[in-house]
């Protein structure tokens, strides 16, 4: 344990793997065909960071829930096809998430994704097996983020308190939850959210995963 940090929790899209502008362009597209027009801007609103769910039910609130379902089935099929065609790694995570393990801290994985999805993007891109068997899904709690829940339910699985927590994550809807869950955090800011919006309580923003495992060593 470093400064009393005993788990790192990584969210998985725009984090671990850099699916966030597939699943942007997908979904701006997809609401072109069904009516309902988005901007990238919109995606990153509305859906980035939140469950498949979530995401369904704004979709059945404005287009209906028969669209949305097709909506939804498109957007997994494309999804799927896209990730296939060339999904990477973000860059310099196996740098840090190899690094915080030769240091000895613990990690896993909370996402809003499903296994399913995380099997296939961490698969894709060689990063499952760094977190075989600490993987954990917003499909196992009662509440996605903005809610803390899938973070708890992490940290509870780990059997590592909450305040010993650190997350990082890279929507606002993911921040939100890690302050909810009493966890600190550390918002990598990549190119879909201006780094002054991911500014808050106990919230460090960092732009290179290289920087990552010095940050929460050196944290006090």
């Amino acid at each position: 344990m470093i400064n009393s940090v005993g788990l790192v929790i990584f969210d998985c899209d725009g984090v671990l793997v850099d699916s966030e502008p597939i699943a942007i362009r997908v979904h701006v597209a997809l609401g072109a065909e069904h009516g309902w027009p988005l901007t990238p801007a919109d995606v990153i609103e509305r859906f980035v960071g939140r469950s498949s769910a979530a995401i369904a039910e704004q979709i059945a609130e404005r287009v209906g829930p028969d669209v949305a379902a097709e909506w939804t089935r498109g957007f997994e099929a494309r999804h799927r096809d896209e990730v296939d065609a060339g999904l990477s790694p973000v860059e310099g995570i196996e740098y840090a998430v190899d690094t915080l393990a030769d240091l000895g801290l613990p990690t896993c994985v909370a996402s809003s994704g499903s296994h399913d999805k995380m099997a296939h993007t961490l698969g894709r891109t060689g990063l499952h097996d760094r977190f075989a068997g600490r993987i954990f899904s917003a499909t196992e709690v009662a509440h996605g983020k903005p809610a803390p829940d899938v973070f708890l339910h992490a940290a509870a699985r780990m059997g590592v308190s909450p305040e010993h927590c650190v997350v990082v994550e890279d929507s606002l809807n993911g921040l939100r939850a890690a302050r909810a869950a009493g966890m600190r955090s550390f918002a990598y800011a990549g190119d879909l959210v201006p780094s002054h919006l991911l500014e808050g309580p106990t919230t460090t923003v960092f732009k290179s995963m290289r920087d990552l495992p010095a940050l929460i060593t050196d944290m006090r």
